[in-house]
């Protein structure tokens, strides 16, 4: 389970940069079309979950509460773009990806106790 907590946890550092930029652009669009969505602002939020749960599960992923916090930090960034995705259709990926990561880190924190 060591193994996988250090791809997801790399693999979800990479994953905010991907995100965090598609974001700015959705962002930048639900401002310019004056539509009311807040896609952009939801997958910012989203993109910072998955930093921080992908620092935390690297960090920890020899054991300790640390696998709890990051499937903590998953499953909320994945809530979260679920419900504020509005037409920002790739937020719902990102966010599926993230429950993932979550479930995984979850079990492994499970595992391992």
């Amino acid at each position: 389970m060591k193994t996988a907590k250090l791809v997801i946890g790399i693999l979800s550092i990479v994953l905010f940069v991907l995100v965090g930029m598609q974001s700015c652009v959705a962002g930048l669009g639900n401002t310019m079309s004056n539509n009311g969505e807040m896609g952009g602002t939801a997958g910012l939020l989203v993109a910072i979950c998955l930093l921080v749960a992908g620092i935390v599960a690297i960090c920890t992923r020899n054991g300790g509460k640390g696998g709890l916090v990051s499937a903590g930090f998953y499953l909320v960034g994945g809530v979260v773009g679920l419900l504020g995705a509005g037409s920002y259709g790739d937020l719902y990926v990102w966010s599926v990806l993230s429950l993932v990561f979550g479930v995984v880190c979850l079990a492994g924190s499970r595992k391992s106790s």
